[in-house]
Order: structure tokens, then sequence, then C-alpha cells
């Protein structure tokens, strides 16, 4: 069991016990930055606290209004992780992460005093609330949180059931869901569009992937349809490597065999244009993806899998029709936040990072469920 530490219970300022209550700073009504605030007898937590996907877009941490005693984050990618440079402006709480999610930060965005580890899987407490944690099937050290309040209380972070390294935990039944509909209405597997790269890979492609994302998973399931070795530049060859070194427990055993059966004799050395080749960042705008896509751009097709904010590189390639776009599942579909809804039995709803507009399918299978947009929750 993992407490708060004594001394920021005793130095911040204590507010009566009360109904729990559920704020969200960000996150809700369009492709926003993550971050919620949940207060219950006198405690008060974050979780997550995001900047992007669209460039320079933050929470508004005025709405918090006064100090908090602990962030708990789902994951460490930039739309969930990216601002906790404004900790001070909080009252510099604590940070709770699983260890692959430190794994994956900034070793200065948080001082090593203010780390604290969350199991990927497990029981903890912090004050009075009793958490439980999950993995999310997202991303390397990923998660769902569980707060055993107001009939349960479920934040999913982003998730997906499709991923064949990165199992997805089921949770406790929760009254209220906090769920990611990334997605809305989409309801299409993973299966199809992983057949459509495999076939553009035969004659060479560059896939742009997030750092602590998909790309080693996306190499397997490539050879495993009989292409050649994929590189992986550096930040996707340390990711394999810790998953393969079993310091990633949120993968699946299953899928450190996998990597080792492709990977175990080592790494390609180089990239090649006739090959295929993952890289960071997702939407090349720095590392690897971005220096490719300059000196290969007209020689080699790209093909980019997840959101693409506007004013990237990605962006200008797709509107060019220079580099095609499809979707490599890592959120949810419609069916399965129904499948989840259903499963914790749920009662009310918050739809997470999406335009209200694109969820009228998913909203008409979730009746007769609540959905709220709104900002303030009593749970």
């Amino acid at each position: 069991m993992v407490e708060l530490p004594t001394e920021v219970l005793e130095t911040q300022e204590r507010r009566p016990a009360s109904t729990a209550r559920l704020t969200v700073i960000s996150g809700v009504g369009g492709k926003l930055p993550a971050c919620f605030l949940v207060e219950y007898d006198g405690i008060r937590l974050l979780l997550d606290l995001g900047e992007g996907p669209e460039p320079g877009v933050r929470p508004d941490l005025g709405r918090i209004n006064g100090p908090v005693d602990a962030i708990l984050l789902s994951h460490a990618h930039e739309d969930h992780a990216n601002a906790l440079d404004w900790r001070d402006r909080i009252g510099n709480p604590p940070v709770f992460a699983t260890q692959g999610t430190w794994d994956l930060l900034p070793c200065d965005l948080v001082p090593g005093e203010d780390r604290q580890l969350l199991p990927d899987r497990g029981t903890f407490q912090i004050g009075s609330i009793p958490i439980t944690t999950g993995r999310s099937g997202h991303a390397p050290g990923g998660i769902w949180v569980h707060l055993a309040l107001g009939g349960g209380l479920l934040y999913t972070g982003d998730y997906t059931t499709e991923s064949h390294f990165y199992p997805f935990d089921a949770p406790p039944p929760a009254k209220t869901l906090i769920v990611d509909a990334s997605y809305g209405d989409y309801d299409l597997g993973i299966d199809d569009a992983i057949d459509e790269i495999a076939r553009r890979a035969k004659s060479g492609v560059v896939l742009p992937v997030p750092e602590g994302g998909r790309g080693p998973e996306m190499a397997v399931r490539l050879m495993e349809r009989g292409l050649s070795k994929p590189f992986l530049d550096a930040p996707l060859r340390d990711q394999a490597e810790r998953a393969m070194a079993g310091q990633d427990t949120t993968v699946a055993v299953t899928a450190r065999n996998r990597l080792h059966a492709v990977y175990g004799t080592g790494f390609p050395a180089k990239p090649d244009p006739t090959g295929i080749t993952i890289c960071t960042d997702s939407n090349a705008v720095t590392g690897l993806s971005a220096q490719l896509l300059a000196q290969w751009g007209d020689d080699a097709p790209f093909v980019f899998t997840g959101h693409v904010p506007p004013g990237t590189p990605a962006a200008a390639f797709l509107a060019e029709g220079r580099a095609t776009w499809l979707r490599w599942n890592v959120h949810p579909r419609r069916s399965d936040v129904v499948a989840l809804a259903h499963e914790t039995s749920a009662e009310q709803i918050l739809l997470a990072f999406v335009e209200p507009c694109k969820t009228q399918g998913l909203q008409h299978d979730l009746a007769p469920r609540r959905i709220l947009w709104g900002k303030v929750i009593d749970l």
C-alpha cells in the first residue's frame, strides 16, 4: 500500500470532508490535454497534467483554485504528462507513476524526491481514498486508475483492448467513467489496417510513431507477415530492449518472446528506403522521422498512423498528397467503449478526448446511461 507522504499532508491546507467531486479541468469536449481534479475527504488528486496534442494547448490551472495533494499519471505521452513543469502553480505536489512511465519521462521534469512509484496492477491508498490500478493496453507503463469513492470512479487514461503486446486488465465496477473516446463512432478493427500497411511495406515504408508508443509491436506484427526486419531508431530500440529484458512489466510475456524472435540476434544498423523504417516522432516534427522526411520524402512512402495536428510536417505532406494516413488502433473503438460501460456497470460517463459531434452513434449505444459534458460533477 502506498500512502501520500506525511509531510505533504501536514503542510498543505486541509479542506473539510464532503461529497466526492470531480472537476474537468481539461480533456472533455475535444481533443484536449488530460487533466481531471478529484476532491474527497480533504484530499485533492489530479489525474494527469498534459499538453497538446495541438501545439501549446495546456489546461487552465486557474480553475483548480489552490494546492493539489498528488498527481497520478496514466502514462508518459505529452497530452497526459507534458505540463508537469507547471506543478509549482498547484503547490508542487508529488507525482505518482509506474516505473514504465518514469522511464520515458525526462529526468529533470520532476525532481527525484517528488517521484512516487505506482504499481501497474495493484491497490494502494492516498489519504482515505482506496485506489486500484491496471494495465491500459495503450503504451509502456500505461495504466487505468480506479478510485473507490462515489460508487466508483474509473479513469481509463488512453486505452485499447486490441494490442498483442500491452494487455488491458479488467477494471472493477464503477458508477462513473472518464473514458477514452478518442475515436468517437469509429468501430473498425486493427487487422485490416495492418494488412494494408504490410501490403505497402513490401517495397519500403517509413512509419513515424511517438516515443513510448506502438513501434516495437508494429515491427513484430509486420515481420510476422513475412516482411523484412524493420529498422528501429534509438528510442524504439531502447523501448524494445527494456521489454525484452522484462523491465517494462506492462508488456505481456508472450510479447517479450515475440520480440526476442525478431530482435534477439540484433537490430538493423541503419534505415533503408527500400525496407521498413519505424522511427520517432509521430508527426515528423523532430527526431529521425523529421530527418528522413526531409531526405526521403519524395522517394520513400511515409505512412502516418495517429493523430496529426495542423501545422506539422505530417499535416503538410498529407495535404499535398505526398504521404498516406492509415489508422493503427491505439484507442478504443465505439464497441469497446460500450463493452467497458457494460462490464463496469457504469451509470454516468464522460466521453474524453473527442469532439461531441463525433460521438452520436456512441451516445446512442450507451443509452440509457447518462452522458456528462459538465465541468463539475458530484460523485
